[in-house]
């Protein structure tokens, strides 16, 4: 093989690898975008139970506040 042909040969190898990597790259890009996505989702779905909880604690009445059963 001469100079020329290695030349070309490691060319088209880089030119490979440069491919594989950006592959590569879209394809972490989009599964992190999706987990961020999904993250939000989680932390949405966090705060709206959150805000429920709090809702229906404050409408228990402590046990002191109740009034006694009927048969007392």
């Amino acid at each position: 093989m001469n100079s020329c042909e290695e030349m070309e040969q490691r060319i088209i190898e880089l030119e490979m690898r440069v491919a594989f990597q950006d592959d590569l790259l879209t394809t972490l890009n989009n599964v992190l975008s999706k987990q961020q996505r999904d993250m939000e989702n989680l932390w949405s779905a966090n705060r709206i139970l959150r805000n429920q909880m709090n809702s229906l604690q404050e409408n228990i009445k402590p046990d002191s506040e109740e009034a006694p059963p009927p048969h007392y």
